[in-house]
């Protein structure tokens, strides 16, 4: 006997668990059509992205006031959520050359549960707030991701953020459940149902995934990380990004590669200094104290050194 094609609605507390009505036959087409059918489903993510804007920009500015004040960004996540939040996290220190610190993941299972699902200790409420609790400090902000808005691990871990005096948001692809009185900033992404009901790695993952490089990146930005749309704080560890500094040297200043790489030298390898040294027209070791004045920030020291020099 041929099952029905449609089951029972079924009463579901997220609604990417609901079954999603436009790839109910998605075993049995052809393989084109089944990701024709989840590439349809992927076009939603960038406008459920697009509209929380304004509560992302919330967040990006708490992360900065706690990062101006001395404090730290903290992601909190299990599965797919916190997997994400970790490549987040691990990939900010190359890219924009940030202390260690500044930005610091919370797994639900540790180290384990990165590599290998353990699917329980996202149950773990006391967990979560005792890795806050050991971790996090009065004035920090601490993010949750969780595709269900209720993930017991991430929703404690919230809680214990706020009576330790850190600020909170809370990312989440569940727009019908209410914010808690604890989260500072919600960001709830309506995904709709999964192309497989309930798994959220995808649409959910991809549109948190989108959230997180836009968050951090948004917050590189403002503390002046990036010079225009040039990676100027990266770390050159490697032949490859030793000659993308280069690069990025001759692009913001248009000069020739010899005067890029005697300036690279003078400048200690330091592509910030560099570029100050260049753009304002000043010895090195002065372009290093401007930049170190106004904490890094590449278009705040050609400002101080010469007006005229921001671009």
């Amino acid at each position: 006997m041929t099952p029905p094609r449609h089951g029972v609605a079924v009463r579901v507390d997220s609604p990417t668990e609901a079954r999603n009505p436009g790839t109910t036959d998605i075993d049995r087409v052809s393989t084109l059509d089944v990701l024709r059918l989840i590439n349809t489903e992927d076009h939603r993510v960038p406008d459920a992205v697009g509209a929380v804007l304004p509560e992302l920009a919330r967040a990006v500015e708490l992360a900065v006031g706690a990062l101006r004040a001395g404090g730290r960004v903290h992601y909190v996540g299990a599965g797919t959520s916190g997997r994400l939040a970790t490549l987040d996290a691990a990939e900010l220190v190359p890219t924009f050359n940030v202390p260690p610190d500044w930005f610091l993941a919370h797994h639900a299972g540790g180290h384990e549960a990165l590599v290998r699902a353990v699917e329980d200790v996202e149950d773990q409420a006391a967990g979560g707030a005792a890795e806050i609790r050991r971790h996090a400090s009065p004035g920090d902000l601490v993010v949750g991701v969780t595709a269900s808005g209720r993930t017991p691990f991430v929703i404690a871990a919230l809680a214990e953020a706020r009576l330790l005096g850190a600020s909170t948001v809370l990312v989440s692809n569940n727009p019908t459940a209410p914010a808690p009185a604890y989260v500072d900033v919600l960001v709830a992404l309506d995904t709709g149902p999964e192309a497989i009901a309930g798994s959220t790695r995808m649409k959910a993952g991809s549109s948190q995934k989108l959230v997180l490089t836009s968050f951090s990146t948004a917050v590189m930005v403002r503390l002046g990380r990036t010079y225009s749309n040039l990676m100027v704080s990266m770390r050159a560890t490697n032949a490859k990004l030793r000659g993308r500094t280069l690069r990025i040297l001759r692009e913001a200043t248009g000069l020739d590669e010899a005067e890029c790489s005697t300036a690279l030298a003078a400048s200690g390898d330091d592509l910030k200094v560099a570029l100050v040294h260049l753009l304002a027209d000043v010895p090195a070791a002065r372009a290093a104290e401007a930049l170190e004045s106004t904490q890094g920030h590449v278009r705040q020291a050609l400002s101080l050194l010469s007006p005229g020099a921001t671009g």
